[in-house]
């Protein structure tokens, strides 16, 4: 099954004599199953300050010349085939391919390319990226895609150097120092254990010799998968040439198996962010300790004090200040409006307004400029007033 799901047609038929740049598509596979997530939540949906992982990944896409991305689903096809409908990236044509049964990535990378025609023109060469590294840098795509083509390699490895690279399958490099081949953990000698130079499960093909090369593997292994990285053997072995390009920063390419994991991935994506808005005029008296989804909009000489949390829509107009231990959810601030210790939802706060210390706006609420929100006392001493309510003076 392939859906297609684009603010633009995909690119179809022959290339012109014109177009020199040889095709280039991604492929992203995230049709695992994620069981050390220990939820029923797919893997890719994950969320990450905001935004469900394989969203991540795709943004690692950007800047590149696509003519195509197919994202490869499995395990809850359907939630996660909804989720690239209705949030995937604008502008870029996301195919969607089911992997019925999950029996390793060179099979996942095989029902892949079902999706492309030999003859559509479209696509010389691949990039393959797993949908569990969210914190992988466009850069770092980039710059794997041109070492790649100026290689002329079959195929190029992304990979990384680590002082502990337990778990990961080691790189094993002939005499000649070219990639060989790929030792996952479980199949590792004692030798190869040694190694620390690992790959990373990304990496960019030469479209024409992948499909033949998928098409020798065997699941003759310790986990009776058909492993993509046995095809670095493959294409060696028949004399085609690997190369490889070390990631600068091996972070970028750790990879999402469990919670810790998770909010580990998610500091660091909150730190980035953080770096952002304070760089666009953004004060934070504590990034450490603030917290915004992506999808947050904030206006220059805004102030946030440690423990705000803003998620969902939340848009803050300039001069306003939010915290500390203030939580808006899709919320709209105006500017110079000052927000302490709250709770709020789907609330309008009018410009110079002041709400807080401990109030809770209910969906909906609508706080005129310069109104002052206080919680009202209720049943310790005001008659007539809910417990725990909070009342608008004008």
């Amino acid at each position: 099954m392939v859906m297609t799901y684009s603010d633009r047609p995909v690119r179809g038929g022959q290339r012109s004599v014109a177009e020199e740049r040889p095709g280039l598509a991604a492929v992203v596979l995230a049709a695992g199953q994620g069981t050390r997530m220990r939820s029923a939540r797919p893997k890719p949906l994950h969320r990450l300050c905001g935004r469900p992982m394989v969203m991540w990944v795709l943004d690692a896409l950007a800047g590149l010349d696509l003519a195509r991305v197919v994202v490869v689903v499995g395990h809850g096809s359907t939630r996660v085939t909804k989720a690239l409908a209705e949030a995937g990236p604008a502008g870029v044509p996301v195919e969607v391919v089911e992997q019925p049964v999950q029996r390793g990535t060179g099979d996942a990378l095989s029902v892949a390319l079902t999706a492309f025609n030999d003859d559509d023109g479209e696509a010389d060469d691949l990039v393959v990226l797993p949908g569990d590294t969210p914190l992988l840098r466009p850069a770092t795509v980039q710059e794997l895609v041109g070492s790649h083509r100026r290689s002329s390699a079959a195929a190029t490895l992304l990979t990384a150097r680590l002082e502990d690279p337990t778990g990961y399958g080691r790189v094993v490099r002939a005499r000649d120092g070219r990639v060989s081949s790929i030792v996952e953990e479980a199949d590792a000698s004692e030798e190869d254990r040694a190694i620390d130079e690992v790959a990373t499960s990304i990496y960019a093909f030469r479209r024409s010799v992948l499909a033949p090369a998928l098409r020798r593997l065997s699941p003759d292994n310790a986990q009776g998968e058909y492993y993509l990285t046995d095809v670095v053997a493959v294409l060696h072995d028949a004399g085609y040439p690997v190369a490889s390009t070390l990631v600068a920063d091996p972070g970028e390419v750790s990879g999402v198996n469990d919670r810790h994991q998770l909010a580990g991935a998610e500091a660091v994506l909150r730190g980035r962010l953080n770096e952002h808005w304070m760089r666009r005029g953004v004060t934070m008296l504590d990034p450490a300790h603030t917290y915004l989804d992506s999808t947050v909009d904030l206006a220059e000489d805004v102030t946030l004090y440690p423990g705000t949390i803003l998620q969902g829509r939340t848009r803050v107009a300039s001069g306003a200040e939010i915290g500390p231990a203030t939580h808006l959810v899709d919320c709209a601030v105006g500017a110079r409006a000052q927000v302490r210790s709250t709770t709020a939802e789907q609330a309008l706060i009018g410009e110079d307004a002041v709400v807080g210390p401990w109030a809770w706006l209910p969906p909906g609420t609508v706080v005129p400029p310069g109104a002052v929100v206080r919680p009202t006392v209720g049943a310790h001493g005001v008659e007539g007033e809910d417990p725990g309510g909070t009342a608008i003076e004008t």
